[in-house]
């Protein structure tokens, strides 16, 4: 890899977790969609995006929690649906004609989520997640996580948002440790995948790291973070197609 497309690819990333971790997600999405633009091999890209994603998120759910904008029994439900299912994706490795078009449809689906306009609830309306909704959906939330190398947070958050589940706010911090926990249970799936960790990784890392200390200053702040996200989300629709149609 030249000079230059490795400094494009690290400009992308930090802009990448710079605007996730600002709502309190990780940012594999952004990580995925980024280094398949670049053509990255997608033995490369899963592990890749799930090492930064831990990383990242890891680092997001301390500042959210310090904030105190997490709570961990509307967490659990949706965490003892994922995991199992979250290490059972990553045991799964997918051809790349498979992977591409999976991948692709992820990122639409987070694309049009992050461009699509928050139905937001009154605080007095937010209910107690059910335990078999949870689950269940924290099952089919982990699945996809593991298969894709993506924590799911991108899925979470408005799930728990748009079903008067949680505030904005606290689902950002809900969303943060579920990423983590998903994340490492799709990685812990797969650890032979470390092999094919791509040798730039270190600077990819430092990228995202800069990233996140920026962007969870900005959540944390409460600073709005919007528009940034629907500039990210047509982004996002520009890689799905790009895998979806090549």
């Amino acid at each position: 890899m030249d000079t230059y497309t490795l400094l494009a690819i690290c400009a992308l990333l930090g802009l990448g977790a710079l605007l996730y971790t600002s709502v309190g997600h990780a940012g594999a999405s952004a990580y995925i969609a980024i280094m398949a633009l670049f053509g990255l091999a997608p033995a490369t890209i899963r592990p890749a995006a799930l090492v930064m994603n831990i990383m990242v998120a890891s680092f997001t759910s301390w500042r959210f929690i310090r904030a105190g904008q997490f709570d961990g029994r509307r967490l659990l439900p949706f965490l003892l649906g994922s995991l199992p299912l979250a290490f059972l994706g990553g045991r799964i490795t997918l051809p790349g004609a498979t992977y591409r078009p999976l991948i692709g449809i992820v990122l639409l689906v987070a694309g049009v989520r992050l461009l699509w306009p928050r139905q937001m609830k009154r605080q007095d309306e937010i209910t107690t997640p059910p335990p078999a909704a949870g689950v269940a959906s924290g099952a089919a939330i982990g699945l996809l996580s593991g298969l894709t190398g993506t924590g799911g947070g991108i899925f979470l958050s408005p799930l728990l948002i748009m079903a008067g589940w949680s505030s904005a706010r606290m689902a950002s911090g809900i969303a943060a440790v579920f990423i983590l926990a998903n994340s490492i249970a799709g990685l812990a799936g797969n650890l032979s995948s470390v092999g094919h960790l791509p040798p730039e990784l270190p600077w990819f890392m430092l990228s995202v790291a800069i990233g996140a200390v920026i962007g969870t200053s900005l959540g944390v702040a409460s600073l709005p973070a919007q528009r940034l996200l629907q500039a990210l989300g047509i982004v996002l629709l520009v890689a799905a197609g790009k895998l979806i149609l090549t």
